[in-house]
């Protein structure tokens, strides 16, 4: 039911989600003479508290921070921030691009106490469209107070991000099974055990499988009173993948790149995204070599209790009553067989997902043939009017710059853009030595007129 009214004020911006991304558009909204609001479920920002292990870093560098790369003379600055808390010359010093995980998430959390324009504790229930007025009315419930609340926007960002994803097979298992979202809450639970196996085949994985493997047969790691267990790790990945950091492939992580992927059909898109995994979600070579020096350490004094399983996919999981007996398939070889565990982690990664508040808009909005939205190259899913965006939900449709946190300034310039009507940040749109399609000067061959659009995009693609 739409209000006939829209209710004052009306904002020009209304987010809803406060993660990284939400919260840099925030930020570089702040000096402008823009009326914004972020709404948010929780009671104040925190990223990955699950996974904040001791030591552990982000995976780009501090450039890749809330703000830097559209604006880098925003008090907002991850080197700001170290100014405020007179952590700069100790960072210096230190000679590491790559901020620890706590350390970023202490920034994002200073950064959030600055902006009046948030709101925590508040559970968006719906989004419509009022016709009459032409706004968006975003109606959510106070968890606070329970009062409801409206407000009305003539934009409005989603930043919901990615939820925890657990495969169908696995889901609602009795028994001790862990995200690796929530893996420090229950790391005694898991100590605890006598057996843990990891499941994945990315950084988290690894990270819980080092974190785990210190007190593996009673080391330094294990619970207070524990005597040591065993850990496995099963991936399906053929091998453990090293995170490929080379800086002709970084330029993927680029505006012309975004530009290629989205230009191209459906299906290459879908080849494409399972492809390119190992380029974003797989292991820093540090943490590789590490594990491999960690399991030689504990090998001098015996063997190591732990398997290492690759290229084997867990089919399913039946719980015993003691312990989950898990069914297992080797892909090369094609064979199926069994091991138990008593508990089990799933690195299982995040997935992309449509909040049920936005169904009063489903016919405003673009979908694809597999029911996602369909996000436009402006990263609008209204049908071309851009009034609507989304954040971190592209991934099947720009690649891999979309879970990227470093090319989040730049898309939130872009958003700025459309809902200014002219650039305030100014967007860098050509920054590749290289060219990933054909050159615009190309001279196409004489039978290329005849081929699909299809076949000509996969030969591009080669």
């Amino acid at each position: 039911m739409s209000p006939t009214q829209p209710v004052a004020p009306v904002h020009d911006v209304v987010g809803i989600g406060i993660g990284p991304f939400n919260l840099g558009l925030a930020c570089l909204i702040e000096p402008l003479a823009l009326d914004a609001v972020f709404l948010d479920r929780a009671d104040g920002f925190a990223w990955h508290h699950g996974m904040m292990l001791d030591g552990a870093t982000i995976q780009v560098p501090f450039m890749a921070d809330l703000v830097t790369m559209a604006d880098p003379t925003s008090p907002f600055s991850f080197l700001n921030w170290l100014k405020q808390s007179g952590r700069l010359y100790p960072f210096y010093i230190r000679e590491s691009f790559y901020p620890l995980r706590a350390e970023y998430d202490a920034y994002c959390r200073w950064a959030s106490e600055q902006l009046p324009s948030l709101r925590w504790g508040r559970e968006v229930l719906s989004v419509e469209h009022d016709e009459a007025a032409d706004v968006y009315t975003v109606r959510a419930v106070d968890l606070g107070t329970g009062d409801l609340e409206t407000y009305a926007a003539r934009h409005v960002v989603l930043g919901v991000g990615t939820e925890p994803s657990i495969p169908r097979a696995l889901r609602d298992l009795p028994g001790l099974v862990v995200h690796s979202s929530d893996y420090l809450p229950n790391r005694e639970r898991l100590q605890a055990s006598g057996s843990i196996t990891v499941v994945g085949s990315g950084q988290s994985a690894a990270e819980v499988y080092r974190d785990l493997l210190g007190g593996a047969r009673g080391g330094a790691g294990t619970a207070a009173g524990g005597d040591g267990y065993r850990v496995d790790w099963v991936t399906r990945s053929p091998r453990f993948f090293p995170m490929e950091y080379t800086k002709l492939t970084l330029e993927m992580t680029s505006p012309e790149y975004t530009d290629h992927f989205h230009g191209l059909p459906l299906p290459l898109r879908q080849q494409l995204g399972r492809e390119q995994r190992g380029l974003y979600k797989g292991i820093s070579g540090e943490l590789i070599d590490e594990i491999y020096d960690t399991l030689y350490e504990l090998s001098a004094s015996g063997p190591v209790p732990t398997t290492l399983l690759t290229d084997t996919e867990l089919l399913d999981a039946a719980w015993t009553g003691t312990a989950f007996r898990l069914r297992l398939r080797h892909a090369q070889l094609e064979v199926e067989h069994e091991r138990e565990t008593d508990a089990l982690v799933l690195a299982t990664g995040y997935s992309a997902r449509v909040p049920a508040f936005l169904e009063p808009l489903r016919d405003r909005l673009d979908w694809d043939d597999l029911g996602r939205l369909d996000v436009a190259r402006d990263y609008s899913i209204d049908g071309g009017r851009g009034r609507v965006f989304v954040q971190n939900g592209e991934e099947h449709t720009h690649g891999l710059t979309a879970p990227d946190l470093g090319f989040g300034a730049w898309r939130n310039a872009q958003i700025i853009a459309k809902i200014c009507g002219h650039e305030i940040y100014p967007l860098e749109r050509r920054i590749a030595f290289q060219e990933f399609g054909v050159p615009a000067d190309a001279q196409f061959r004489s039978d290329a007129a005849t081929r699909s659009d299809a076949a000509l995009a996969q030969e591009v693609a080669r």
